[in-house]
């Protein structure tokens, strides 16, 4: 199979999976690019440094095009450079920063009420979390941001009720700065850029105001369909409202009215302490998972494979196979494994409920791997 000249000049526009300049500290030099297209299909790239090639390599292969021609908007733009000069200073938002602050003491304390806690408390507080965790995971992720499947409205709603449980901004913003990152992953470009250090990406980022590439990205991105959606939008103008009573008042109220559990632990467990852990499982996506562990589909990006943020993120730690593949909606060829919300979406089809589920063949992956991978493959 041959790509036609249109897809090959979509592919080159928007190629992610095999950029060297998602890059390490290493590459952080004045580079260009040239891209150019093989007989077989297989777009090629020379990178040059200071005047000198340094990396001449396959950026993407026809077989990687053929899971979804939507892949575009999910993936690297090779054509942004970061501006020479001095970078912006620092804007701290300290409303953000006491608020956190607080927030963490909060939840600090809250541990130390759990030997007092009622079993049924505990339950409920592992309930929200779990179905808040679905709301960014299956909901504002795969299905808003990558559209690596279809939902139902019913579907929809339930999503974007626990996309208010978790609180880390309506799925229209969520969705924004996700895609802005997948374009201009590791660049001054990108929301939380892992490049600044592990605690800018893991919490810095909401501590001050976003660098003006990140802003600029954000408004030039194509939105339309997530504004066409009623349900995002309906979100995006009761949000505040939504938050206080799906992300503090219900997880609060429910174990004081039905079992009679105290208010304070009612109150810190399953809002405060949830909410915490929530926020930095998904935290630990964008900071350790671009940080620690193999990385066996592409060796030249910062995206790792992480198991043991999948636990805590319901299946986001595979980051190397995300950020090669962004549009397969399971982001890990290992299906059930450490990824809860893959289950659930399989549920989901199950009952007749979501559909079209994007995915990568076998075949793909596996050449992916040879072509670009680190080698931890062959060791399992």
């Amino acid at each position: 199979m041959k790509m036609a000249a249109g897809e090959v000049g979509q592919a080159v526009q928007g190629v992610s999976q095999d950029c060297p300049w998602q890059r390490t500290p290493e590459t952080c030099q004045e580079f260009s690019s040239t891209s150019s297209t093989t007989a077989g299909g297989t777009v090629t790239s020379r990178v040059t440094r200071n005047g000198n090639t340094v990396m001449e390599k396959d950026l993407l292969n026809h077989e990687d095009l053929a899971g979804d021609r939507g892949m575009v908007d999910d993936i690297f733009d090779e054509t942004y450079q970061e501006k020479e000069g001095p970078k912006p200073p620092l804007r701290y938002v300290w409303r953000n920063i006491i608020l956190m602050s607080l927030l963490h003491l909060g939840a600090l304390f809250a541990l130390t009420l759990i030997p007092s806690a009622k079993i049924q408390t505990l339950a409920w507080a592992l309930l929200c979390f779990v179905v808040s965790a679905l709301g960014i995971t299956a909901g504002s992720h795969r299905l808003w941001s990558h559209r690596s499947y279809k939902a139902t409205l019913p579907l929809r709603i339930f999503l974007t009720i626990a996309n208010s449980m978790a609180f880390q901004n309506d799925i229209y913003e969520w969705v924004r700065d996700h895609r802005v990152h997948h374009k201009f992953s590791e660049t001054d470009a990108d929301p939380h850029n892992a490049m600044r250090g592990f605690f800018f990406s893991h919490i810095g980022w909401l501590l001050v105001r976003k660098h003006p590439d990140v802003i600029e990205k954000g408004q030039k991105l194509d939105l339309s369909d997530i504004k066409a959606d009623k349900v995002v939008m309906f979100q995006r103008r009761y949000y505040k409202p939504s938050v206080v009573l799906l992300c503090f008042t219900l997880p609060a109220v429910v174990p004081w009215y039905f079992w009679d559990e105290s208010i304070i632990i009612s109150f810190f467990i399953p809002a405060i302490l949830r909410y915490t852990l929530g926020l930095n499982a998904t935290w630990l996506v964008n900071s350790a998972a671009h940080m620690f562990g193999n990385r066996p589909y592409d060796q030249n990006i910062n995206p790792r494979e992480n198991p043991l943020v999948s636990l805590g993120a319901l299946g986001e730690g595979f980051h190397n196979y995300h950020h090669t593949f962004p549009y397969d909606y399971s982001t890990s060829e290992f299906g059930w494994r450490f990824n809860l919300t893959t289950a659930f979406i399989d549920l989901m089809c199950l009952l007749g409920l979501a559909s079209d589920r994007k995915k990568v063949s076998k075949e793909v992956i596996l050449a992916r791997k040879m072509r670009t991978g680190d080698g931890s493959h062959k060791s399992g």
